[in-house]
């Protein structure tokens, strides 16, 4: 191998978990465990606001949420944050 040189390793068979979160809210236990069905919980973000977009449990972005062409829900990416290092 040349010194300097990459080397390239194939990420096809890789799997990363992505998930997106909606929004935060604090519960004191008591309030968790009255849930019920239809129960809503107030979250700490507006309809309008960005979601969070995570990687392996990493913030990688910021998106909004839109209704795809199939009625499925998606996010369209934003804002992607850059790795510090």
């Amino acid at each position: 191998m040349v010194s300097g040189a990459k080397k390239i390793i194939p990420n096809d068979g890789i799997k990363v978990e992505i998930y997106v979160t909606l929004g935060t809210a604090t519960l004191r236990v008591h309030q968790l465990l009255k849930l019920g069905r239809g129960a809503v919980v107030e979250l700490d973000r507006g309809i309008n606001d960005y979601v969070d977009i995570y990687a392996n449990d990493v913030l990688i972005g910021r998106g909004e949420v839109i209704i795809t062409e199939n009625d499925s829900i998606g996010i369209s990416v934003t804002e992607m944050l850059g790795s510090k290092g």
